[in-house]
């Protein structure tokens, strides 16, 4: 199988290399082959590209790059794991639309501060093609698409788990409410006299007076804040309380969202910050649910739209006189689901419903009967029994525990998986 595939694509991967560079031979190496993984090959100037990209990278962090021969080896057996899961995707029919690709690639440069054509732009400044740009763009949207297939599957949470993490410490930890923070940093010099004191706490006051009186507080922060975050506005990321020193502590958490605390005297200097986000923690979900009836009934090839709309207007006549709703329901509503309950729908979240059902099931009365109204399923008639606010935290709380105990296993299953896959795929490194 090996010699058979070798003999197959390393002649037409030499071929179309010789043939695309045949104008310009004597000023070019030739492309060569330098893996056949399974039904396809990774070309020479890919694994050339992709360490050029990683070079870059490990350079703007400030990393030492490794020996070339084991920085080659981890790129090439990089690119043969892609290329694995991007041919698991093509015969899979994972396909990226134009417009979700699109939609990406404006999402990517919104996240940089950039207009999709500054966006481009920029690309084009490092030396590479938006098109390029957009094929790997692409590549990735598969691989994801093709690992969430996969390896989402594989991962099961019990009732149990989800029960034991919620008890633990670390469950609480990890659930417990982050907060997102900006700070100006007013310093004091080691020893500093009262007067310097008084100096710095008249500054930090002064600005608190401009930030109350609408000022921006990120240009503040640019402007006078000695912290390292200074030039991103004083944005210093997400926190837990927990992680907050001393008096922070306790009075951001209980702060409303764009609110800046007064000047905190700290050791080191004055300190404001300012609360920009929440997220997790414990919430109060309560959620809006409507007690109703209704009675359906649909157009057919017997019944006409126009007869149907009759018909549904003679049942309201019906309950207008008297009639009860329940018994007409279990007589005519062709709804199955609750006809022979009388047309009793129970507690439901008017969000669950289609829009015309919600409109109408919001603007009737409790213990009132709305006239007949058409739906995409056919014409209603709708009463409603009762309206009630129902506490979904708990359920909310465990659907973080779920969420984070799968964040927590879905690593462990993809290294497991991605193992599984490289094992099984026929591999010819030509290097």
């Amino acid at each position: 199988m090996k010699n058979k595939l070798s003999k197959i694509f390393a002649p037409l991967a030499m071929a179309s290399a010789l043939l695309a560079g045949s104008a310009h031979a004597q000023f070019q190496s030739i492309d060569r082959v330098v893996a056949i993984v399974d039904n396809d090959v990774i070309m020479q100037s890919q694994l050339d590209d992709r360490m050029r990209e990683v070079r870059q990278t490990l350079s703007k962090r400030g990393n030492a790059l490794p020996p070339e021969h084991v920085l080659q080896q981890q790129v090439l057996e990089r690119l043969i794991i892609e290329n694995i899961q991007l041919q698991i995707g093509d015969r899979s029919g994972i396909r990226i639309a134009d417009d979700e690709l699109n939609g990406a690639l404006g999402t990517i440069a919104q996240r940089n501060g950039m207009t999709l054509e500054q966006f481009r732009q920029a690309l084009s400044n490092d030396g590479v093609s938006y098109e390029e740009a957009r094929d790997q763009v692409r590549r990735e949207m598969v691989i994801s698409r093709v690992r969430e297939y996969r390896v989402a599957d594989r991962i099961q949470i019990s009732d149990q788990e989800v029960t034991n993490f919620l008890a633990s410490d670390l469950g609480q930890i990890q659930l417990a409410e982050e907060l997102r923070l900006a700070l100006i940093f007013l310093p004091l010099p080691e020893g500093a006299s009262p007067e310097q004191i008084r100096a710095a706490e008249s500054g930090a006051d002064d600005l608190y007076r401009q930030i109350q009186n609408g000022a921006d507080f990120a240009q503040l922060a640019i402007a006078r804040s000695a912290g390292e975050n200074a030039l991103e506005g004083g944005e210093i990321g997400w926190r837990k309380a927990a992680q907050l020193p001393g008096v922070f502590s306790e009075i951001v958490p209980k702060m409303a969202v764009g609110e800046t605390t007064a000047p905190v005297r700290m050791p080191g200097g004055f300190y404001l910050v300012k609360l920009l986000e929440k997220r997790g923690g414990e919430v109060n979900a309560l959620v809006d649910e409507v007690r109703a009836r209704h009675i359906l009934l649909k157009p057919s090839a017997i019944r006409s739209e126009e007869e149907t709309e009759k018909q549904a207007q003679r049942v309201y006549d019906r309950i207008m006189a008297g009639e009860d709703f329940a018994k007409l329901a279990k007589n005519f509503s062709e709804d199955p689901g609750s006809a022979l309950n009388g047309g009793d729908l129970n507690w439901v979240s008017p969000d669950a419903m289609v829009p015309e059902f919600r409109a109408m099931m919001q603007q009737t009365a409790v213990n009132e009967v709305s006239k007949p109204f058409r739906s995409q399923f056919g014409w209603h008639v709708l009463r409603v029994e009762g309206r009630r606010a129902t506490d979904r935290s708990e359920d909310l709380r465990e659907h973080q525990a779920r969420t984070a105990l799968r964040n927590r296993k879905y690593d462990e299953e993809l290294s497991l998986w991605l193992r599984q896959i490289r094992d099984e795929a026929f591999v010819e490194v030509k290097l």
